[in-house]
């Protein structure tokens, strides 16, 4: 079971396994999708496969919806937490809620794929957010996926890319990223073009451990049906789907798979296990790709293609 902690999701025939778990809109469970993004996210995650061939990573797999931001929805409510995550509502206190949500919901592995990002130094109202995501990763096991974030959008300044030598990086970051991180207890994706580079976009930094496709994707419609390329914007503008939004649950549908074929490794096993696994860039680790790219057939079999 994989919790999708983002705008919604709409079920359909290819997303037939959704449930909701909670919702920033009191009387919802976080089964209706406003901006599309959850349901993309979920597709890439777990769409059935459709007559074209095209399917999700895990196909199938249970979804536990809670939606937690939207450009479309406004909260009334009134908070002291005004960092958001996502685009609209959504804050780290939000964030933090619906962690919690979906660890009690039952979930093995989560997907957020939304970021807050700062500038460097920036005093974050955090420790609500770091609380939630050990309850999760520590206290219950269960594998937390993030997405790195997008340069240029919900994140500023690109960090560097390459460590000094001896140096790990970390004094030199510009732009932070919640909840990614949260090294110790995150999997934090980058994401990569067609041809397995890192994207420009991408924001890089010493917390990124991996990476996935994230650039010109396929997933479902709005509706959870069909097959869709484009990512209509609020203002009606249409995109391709791409960013690092999209390459988290490429990596979450990875870890269901693993912990579907073995559920006696823990969550830390299960991370490893995608990390030891990945397609390594060619001038080894870095900030882009962490440990390279994800290889979700060598994460489940153990055989690391070359």
């Amino acid at each position: 079971m994989v919790a999708v902690i983002d705008t919604g999701v709409n079920p359909g025939p290819r997303l037939p396994r959704v449930r909701g778990a909670g919702d920033v809109v009191p009387g919802r469970d976080g089964t209706e999708d406003c901006d599309a993004h959850g349901t993309l996210v979920a597709g890439v995650l777990a769409a059935s496969e459709d007559d074209s061939g095209h399917s999700g990573v895990a196909p199938g797999v249970e979804i536990v919806s809670i939606r937690q931001s939207s450009s479309v929805l406004r909260s009334t409510a009134r908070s002291s937490d005004v960092t958001s995550v996502g685009s609209g509502v959504g804050t780290l206190s939000s964030l933090a809620r619906a962690i919690r949500a979906a660890v009690d919901a039952g979930a093995g592995v989560i997907n957020i794929s939304e970021v807050a990002c700062v500038p460097a130094g920036t005093a974050l109202a955090d420790d609500t957010l770091g609380g939630a995501v050990r309850y999760a990763a520590v206290d219950h096991d269960v594998v937390l996926v993030a997405a790195a974030g997008n340069v240029g959008q919900t994140c500023g300044d690109q960090n560097p890319d390459h460590p000094d030598p001896g140096d790990d990086g970390w004094d030199d970051v510009v732009t932070v990223a919640v909840p990614a991180w949260y090294d110790d207890h995150v999997l934090a994706v980058g994401g990569v073009g067609p041809d397995g580079s890192a994207a420009d976009f991408s924001l890089r930094g010493p917390w990124v451990d991996v990476a996935a496709p994230a650039v010109g994707l396929r997933s479902v419609g709005a509706d959870g049906a069909g097959v869709s390329d484009l990512v209509v914007d609020g203002d009606g503008a249409r995109t391709a789907i791409s960013g690092t939004s999209f390459a988290a649950p490429y990596v979450a549908g990875t870890a269901a798979l693993v912990r579907q074929a073995y559920p006696g490794l823990t969550a830390r096993q299960v991370i490893a296990r995608i990390e030891n696994t990945a397609i390594p860039a060619a001038g080894g680790h870095d900030f882009a790709v962490g440990h390279g790219v994800v290889d979700p057939v060598a994460a489940v079999t153990g055989v690391r293609r070359s």
